[in-house]
């Protein structure tokens, strides 16, 4: 998925009359970076592909299908949709689209043995709550590298440099709620 996702940026960027420096210059992303994701070697994260959307000039749900939208205050485990984002992660929206809100939680499966080429830090406006459910997952926060275990949780302002990655052979599950929604900027 990845690599479609790279090659839709790619195109968009093209068509657009965009180098990837300007891209680069518009999104605050490093032009090696965007190189990265275009040609499907490196993963993005869904607030690095919302700023190369906005820049670009589409919507998020361009680059992949976002879930439906639910108005009211419950969400039925049968409701949750998952989304893929890449390879080695997947997404279920835990909340529905209620008016006002900020927070978007999330239970994140991590597929098991990333690698460490794999793994590039990346920062945006907001905060991220990380709670982990099941396995290890290790995190990358300011330069410095972390394991956390099931009941070991993280909270810090997105604006710090940060990834995670799941190096085991097992799957890895988190809760995170994070601010601001990724979703609440579509257009339905």
């Amino acid at each position: 998925m990845k690599s479609d996702i790279g090659k839709k940026i790619k195109e968009l960027r093209l068509a657009k009359g965009l180098t990837l420096k300007d891209l680069s210059e518009k999104s605050d992303l490093s032009i090696g970076y965007i190189s990265q994701v275009e040609r499907g070697i490196a993963s993005i994260a869904v607030t690095s592909l919302e700023k190369i959307a906005q820049v670009l000039g589409v919507d998020l749900s361009y680059f992949f299908t976002l879930p439906k939208k639910h108005e009211a205050s419950v969400l039925r485990s049968y409701e949750h949709q998952v989304f893929s984002v890449e390879e080695s992660r997947y997404y279920f929206r835990l909340a529905n689209d209620i008016e006002g809100t900020i927070l978007e939680p999330m239970l994140i499966s991590l597929l098991p043995n990333q690698t460490m080429d794999e793994i590039t830090t990346y920062s945006h406006k907001g905060e991220e709550f990380v709670y982990v459910l099941e396995g290890v997952l290790t995190v990358y926060v300011d330069n410095e590298k972390y394991q956390l275990n099931p009941g070991d949780s993280l909270h810090m302002l997105s604006t710090v440099p940060h990834e995670w990655a799941n190096y085991t052979n097992k799957l890895v599950k988190v809760l995170c709620v994070s601010t601001p929604s990724i979703f609440k900027s579509r257009k339905d």
